[in-house]
């Protein structure tokens, strides 16, 4: 068990800790309080700058914005993934785009399947490796239309990580998911009897902090992403590229 590193003194002590050294006490805990957080603050800033992409990318995913399906994992317990017994089926079409640059084969192995709200549902992509190297993808998502992405919730899917192929190797990639029964409440969602999935495979490379993002224009990517219609930043290396202006 964890102890307080100041040791409380007896009631029946003769010495008495002072009000004024209570008071530094307290203050010292303060400072220190402070000084974790200032510095925690400035570490987050740094890495925003370093990891703008992937952290808009983890934010969309966690809230459904513009069409990105939700993988938190607070929707994920057991009571919540049941079935809802006499609601509407939704058909969950799939589909497969893959970048010019990446020479693989990638298709969904089902067209579509029927889930009822808090069903959870098995579904496979299959992808191959049509070159003679080894090549790593990296698949990005979005779900139309973009108001059910709230309610569209994975819990395992290849799109988690990048996925390396060898050199004319052949793989199935699972999906596993379901649509949140919340999605019942929601006026906007009523009458939503098709929902499409896309995912779009690029080939990775690795950026100038040694990340791996795909190997493409940020307006193909945001565009696989559904967030063609939204103004992004710039990256953090090419505003700090860019001459400064003169006053």
């Amino acid at each position: 068990m964890a102890t307080n590193s100041h040791p409380r003194t007896p009631l029946n002590a003769k010495s008495r800790t002072s009000p004024y050294a209570s008071r530094q006490s307290l203050y010292a805990a303060r400072n220190r309080n402070l000084l974790m957080y200032s510095s925690a603050v400035i570490v987050f800033a740094v890495g925003v700058t370093y990891a703008a992409v992937p952290l808009y990318r983890m934010f969309c995913a966690a809230t459904g914005f513009a069409g990105t399906p939700n993988v938190g994992t607070g929707r994920f317990e057991p009571a919540r993934l049941v079935p809802v017994d006499g609601a509407r089926r939704i058909k969950v079409h799939f589909n497969a785009d893959r970048a010019e640059a990446l020479p693989w084969a990638f298709t969904p192995q089902q067209k579509f399947v029927t889930v009822l709200p808090g069903e959870t549902s098995l579904a496979f992509y299959m992808a191959k490796n049509d070159s003679k190297k080894d090549i790593i993808g990296i698949a990005t998502y979005n779900v139309t239309p973009d108001r059910i992405a709230p309610y569209f919730s994975k819990v395992e899917c290849f799109c988690f990580e990048e996925q390396k192929l060898l050199a004319g190797e052949e793989v199935d990639m699972p999906l596993l998911f379901f649509i949140d029964k919340d999605i019942l409440d929601d006026p906007a969602c009523r009458g939503i009897d098709d929902v499409v999935l896309s995912y779009t495979f690029f080939r990775a490379r690795r950026n100038a902090q040694g990340h791996l993002e795909p190997d493409a224009s940020d307006k193909d990517v945001q565009k696989s992403l559904g967030l063609e219609d939204y103004e992004m930043a710039p990256r953090a290396e090419i505003r700090n590229a860019q001459p400064g202006k003169s006053s």
